[in-house]
């Protein structure tokens, strides 16, 4: 008699079935995807996280579910050319995104920040408030050595402390030009 699965088809079927009953759907959804292209499309990757997020109560978990569903949506809506698809969904294929036990919480978070890094590297994609984020961080660093230089001509905590609210400041404002450039180019998700 004839096999209906590929015996590490049948494998994988029998370990999600003994885990998590509810995660069968996503395997069928994945494995047809994988055997029809290979690779995980935007939108199985999205029914996978649908699910995720009804299987949970945890709420951070709930937090990275939707950040991953909030990209995809936005990858869905814009317009690529299909080799610029395929290689977002070759991605996610390579992030290996299945249910682990234990931490899903860290696990996911860890492939959300590969995924971002990777559209921002080669796609040029970033999330809105991106160069905030980049300019506090430079402004403070830079505010510390202004707030030293500061600091020897009066008390130096109030120079340090002065030069931070500057770099901030100027961070902000430089930065929030950036972003507003990055809008009108279309590279913000």
């Amino acid at each position: 008699m004839g096999k209906i699965f590929p015996t590490n088809c049948y494998v994988k079927v029998r370990s999600i079935i003994l885990r998590n009953t509810s995660f069968l759907f996503i395997f069928f959804a994945l494995s047809t995807n994988q055997e029809n292209n290979n690779i995980m499309t935007l939108q199985a990757a999205y029914a996978f996280f649908e699910s995720l997020k009804k299987e949970t109560t945890n709420k951070s978990e709930i937090k990275v579910y939707d950040n991953f569903l909030d990209i995809l949506t936005r990858l869905k809506n814009r317009e690529f050319t299909k080799d610029e698809l395929q290689s977002i969904e070759k991605e996610l294929d390579r992030l290996d995104l299945k249910p682990k036990m234990g931490n899903n919480k860290k696990y996911f978070n860890k492939m959300l920040k590969d995924f971002r890094v990777f559209l921002k590297e080669k796609h040029s994609l970033i999330s809105a408030g991106y160069y905030v984020k980049v300019g506090v961080s430079i402004g403070a660093a830079f505010g510390v050595v202004l707030g030293v230089i500061l600091g020897s001509r009066f008390e130096r905590s109030l120079g340090i402390a002065v030069g931070i609210s500057v770099g901030i400041v100027i961070g902000l404002f430089i930065d929030r030009k950036m972003d507003t450039q990055a809008k009108a180019s279309g590279t913000i998700l």
